[in-house]
């Protein structure tokens, strides 16, 4: 599975991580740890798009993959070609929270909170986590933060999305590739994303953060740190080896590689006793059911439409593809 790096908590708007990972029988690529992946640089052409239609309207979907190489220039004439025609883009799917008061209005209120959010009762991260799992991070912490005494404060979810950052951005990546070419051409033909993000609202906000920092780190914190710690300590060749694939379009590498499952850094901030008290329950079908509700209202109504999701929902036997085909879409993986 995908990890999006999360910069927040319950609400604060966040993107969401795939569903479900695909499934691959191949065995994993064997991958030296004693050697530094090389990461693709230069122009690269991309993967193709998938084509759902239904008579003469299309939505054309372009996979994502995070994250990609920094230094790399995406050819992307095709996608620039159905960009110039078509009547909608949509983004990738997400979640955030609101206030009854106005959602932006309330939004506003707390990303500075969630990102300084701290261990409660003045806890390091040495107190709240295990010991094994301690010494894990102090030695990834030394290799690719220093020294950082403010980052021993903070929750174990999010140290671990900083050492995340800090571990692909040495790796060589990172970069902006998709976003940029899209942007540009929205900004050209006076267009905005249709946003396909399921918004929520928490009544008392400041109420839920004060809810969740007195929350005790519990057993899902501590496992997405070891589930962080496994990605820095171990997949970042296969992190490389997906970002590569994607940057030269081979959709037969995406589909061969292992994608890990990382629902605990997940779980640590939308499984709680805050979300549940929130009525914020059974997150990741709802933000798929309002992809799915979104992409097929605008196939409906426009002849052309561009979607961004996730790679791996693309590839997943069970994902957004087999719901259109039991819609009655015709699906064409891309060649």
């Amino acid at each position: 599975m995908r990890w999006l790096p999360l910069s927040c908590a319950a609400c604060l708007a966040v993107a969401l991580m795939p569903v479900h990972a695909q499934e691959s029988n191949a065995p994993p690529t064997p991958v030296d740890k004693e050697l530094a992946p090389v990461v693709v640089t230069g122009t690269q052409p991309g993967p193709g798009m998938w084509k759902v239609s239904k008579g003469d309207h299309v939505l054309w979907i372009l996979g994502t993959v995070s994250p990609l190489p920094a230094a790399m220039q995406w050819k992307a004439d095709d996608v620039r070609g159905v960009l110039a025609q078509t009547d909608e883009v949509l983004a990738e799917p997400g979640l955030a929270v609101g206030t009854n008061l106005g959602f932006f209005r309330g939004l506003m209120l707390l990303p500075s909170a969630m990102k300084a959010m701290k261990n409660p009762d003045d806890k390091t991260l040495r107190d709240v986590l295990p010991a094994a799992t301690y010494a894990r991070w102090e030695a990834q912490k030394q290799r690719y933060i220093g020294k950082d005494g403010d980052i021993e404060k903070k929750r174990p979810f999010l140290a671990a999305q900083e050492l995340y950052g800090k571990a692909i951005k040495q790796a060589g990546l990172g970069g902006k590739v998709v976003s940029p070419v899209i942007g540009a051409v929205l900004k050209q033909r006076k267009l905005d994303y249709t946003s396909t993000t399921l918004k929520l609202v928490v009544d008392d906000p400041k109420a839920a953060i004060a809810d969740f920092r007195k929350e005790q780190i519990g057993a899902q914190e501590q496992a997405c740190m070891n589930e962080m710690l496994d990605a820095v300590e171990n997949d970042i060749p296969h992190m490389v080896a997906r970002a590569n694939a994607w940057a030269i379009g081979d959709l037969d590498a995406l589909r061969a590689l292992p994608l890990a499952e990382r629902d605990a850094c997940w779980s640590a901030w939308a499984d709680t006793d805050t979300m549940r008290k929130q009525g914020i329950t059974d997150l990741k079908a709802r933000v798929r059911a309002k992809w799915l509700e979104t992409a097929s209202a605008a196939l409906e109504k426009n002849a052309t439409t561009f979607a961004l999701l996730p790679v791996e929902r693309l590839l997943d036997k069970d994902g957004v593809l087999a719901d259109f085909a039991a819609r009655g879409y015709t699906v064409e993986a891309p060649e």
